[in-house]
């Protein structure tokens, strides 16, 4: 999910719209509110963030330190005036990159994992027995072969992956796929896609990797 901190109503409902086509959750905040959010919210809402986008607003300056504080996701800076001052000004209080508008969602989504890699030293996959999980996008493989799946279920994949070796909640992984904050998708539509998804593993497999026991989550392990 990226949250989007700009005090215009347009901004970011434009944002949303945008990441919404590249099949990537949003939501967006007041810069006014968004500090009390960034620093009461629950861990697992704070964990699902993949990237923080700020914009204009009086306290533009003060929020990169205030993420910093509970996250460790890259926090880019979006620019309206093309000035030396503002991109050193922002650099200063802390983002991890500056964009100028007019600018494309997918070079931001791009940005975001270049900043990851940076951050986290990991490389663009994750090869857990069989299966390579990519970490720009692209379909997994298995021994090789590309493994063809529809986003939500790749994304849940990815997310499973990245938590190896520990479970993860209905919830947490709804959270990271469709965004904390979307009121209008059920969080039971996560059971089906891990179905789907379980199906399409056993017959490539023979087995099925991911283990699900109730009340504690999912959790997908090669031993």
């Amino acid at each position: 999910m990226i949250v989007v901190v700009d005090e215009r109503e347009l901004v970011k409902d434009g944002y949303a719209s945008l990441f919404g086509r590249e099949g990537i959750p949003s939501t967006g905040f007041d810069p006014s509110e968004f500090g009390e959010w960034v620093s009461t919210a629950a861990d697992a809402d704070i964990a699902a963030v993949e990237a923080f986008l700020i914009g204009q607003g009086d306290k533009a300056f003060e929020l990169p330190r205030a993420i910093r504080d509970r996250s460790q996701a890259p926090v880019i800076a979006v620019s309206d005036q093309h000035s030396l001052e503002t991109t050193l000004a922002l650099f200063d209080c802390g983002v991890d990159d500056v964009v100028r508008k007019p600018v494309h969602p997918r070079e931001i989504l791009a940005r975001a994992a270049a900043i990851r890699r940076r951050l986290k030293a990991v490389t663009q996959f994750t090869d857990i027995g069989a299966i390579r999980v990519f970490s720009d996008g692209r379909d997994p493989e298995i021994e090789g072969d590309v493994f063809p799946l529809p986003r939500r279920e790749r994304r849940i994949l990815e997310y499973l992956v990245a938590n190896r070796g520990r479970r993860v909640s209905k919830a947490q992984i709804f959270s990271a796929i469709y965004g904390i904050f979307d009121e209008e998708v059920e969080e039971n539509v996560v059971e089906s896609h891990i179905s789907k998804l379980r199906k399409k593993l056993r017959k490539k497999l023979g087995f099925d990797p991911i283990d699900s026991k109730r009340f504690l989550g999912y959790c997908i392990d090669w031993s």
